[in-house]
């Protein structure tokens, strides 16, 4: 069966646009680069916004996935598997972890621990120690909390109420930092290096 072609007009008719992506079609990755449906070779600045730092189709990650795929997909959070437990042991003998909590996303992950502070916080204060401090403008995530976070009314607008107990300082303004924070502090969330808003260290 011949299918039409791929183009980017078709993600303006199949697709919900909540992303503005570029004209090209990106067919195939290597390292650093990229070649679209002509041939044309880019080099991947964004590396997947994070995702894919490590380079695309390297060969020890295509062998890892290769092997791992021949032996096992997915079970579910309702079984455990070697290589999920293998990785979290080593991140706890590695770091300041004594348990790990792995996520699909960094929204989600963001919400994990929003919500870890708060649930902390709760048990080890009183239910009045919730308030979060976060800095405008700044991204952390698409769910409605991590948005609400993100304190940009472009990803809030059309979704309230939002959720309450977050305040909102100007990026890199000590002074209203420190103002802002009281005995109602459960966690402060700041980007080290704003990304979406421009690249700006803290």
């Amino acid at each position: 069966m011949n299918r039409p072609p791929v183009t980017r007009a078709l993600f303006d008719e199949v697709m919900v646009p909540n992303y503005a992506p570029a004209a090209i079609v990106p067919v195939r990755g290597e390292g650093s680069c990229l070649w679209d449906q002509e041939g044309r070779d880019y080099i991947d600045f964004a590396g997947g916004i994070a995702v894919t730092v490590l380079g695309h189709a390297h060969p020890k990650l295509v062998a890892a996935l290769t092997e791992q795929a021949q032996k096992l997909w997915h079970v579910s959070n309702v079984l455990v598997n070697e290589p999920a437990l293998q990785l979290a042991r080593r991140l706890c003998e590695l770091t300041f972890a004594e348990r790990v909590f792995f996520a699909n996303s960094g929204a989600e992950a963001n919400e994990a621990a929003l919500k870890l502070a708060r649930k902390y916080a709760a048990d080890h204060a009183g239910p009045d120690k919730r308030e979060i401090i976060a800095f405008t403008p700044s991204f952390h995530g698409r769910t409605l909390f991590t948005v609400t976070v993100g304190g940009q009314t472009k990803y809030t607008e059309g979704f309230e109420p939002l959720p309450p107990g977050i305040t909102h300082v100007p990026f890199n303004d000590l002074p209203a930092f420190a103002a802002a924070i009281s005995d109602r502090t459960c966690a402060v969330i700041v980007e080290p290096v704003l990304g979406e808003s421009g690249v700006v260290s803290a």
